[in-house]
């Protein structure tokens, strides 16, 4: 059983990278995007960018995989309603999650186009930043309901 409990490590390290950089990463761009300082903005965009690619990408992938593997051992069934809710949650984080990338690439963007001619954040950056403040507040709650689950293993129904 010690692969087991190795995998079970590597879920709850993988869990932890992808709570915690989301939480960082909201806080770093928060804070950069309250400082109205497009160079600020614009290297901190480009910074979190790449730990969304780096950290949070391998960690959902991580996540799933051991998930799977680790519920198999265990001998629960995908089909469990903990489960089948929590891998439904994990699709609408992920839902969330995928378009906040993206924005976070235009946000770094717009930034660099207006520090470049030291103009102010344009309009566009601001519609974007509004955008990407929402959904980051669903995944962030979806990810505790997961992690609730996990522990819990709730019969939902």
């Amino acid at each position: 059983m010690t692969w087991y409990f190795t995998l079970k490590l590597i879920h709850i390290v993988s869990g932890a990278v992808l709570f915690g950089t989301g939480l960082g990463i909201a806080f770093f761009m928060w804070m950069a995007h309250r400082s109205g300082d497009a160079r600020v903005v614009a290297q901190t965009a480009h910074m979190v960018a790449i730990a969304d690619a780096a950290f949070t990408a391998t960690a959902v992938v991580v996540q799933l995989a051991t998930g799977i593997v680790l519920a198999k051992v265990a001998g629960y069934s995908l089909g469990e309603s903990w489960i089948v809710a929590a891998l439904a949650l994990y699709v609408f984080v992920g839902l969330c999650w995928l378009p906040v990338v993206a924005i976070q690439w235009q946000l770094r963007d717009l930034a660099r186009a207006a520090a470049a001619k030291s103009f102010p954040l344009p309009a566009a950056y601001h519609a974007l930043f509004r955008v990407w403040f929402w959904l980051a507040w669903p995944a962030f709650f979806g990810v505790l309901v997961i992690f609730a689950l996990m522990v819990w293993k709730p019969a939902l129904w």
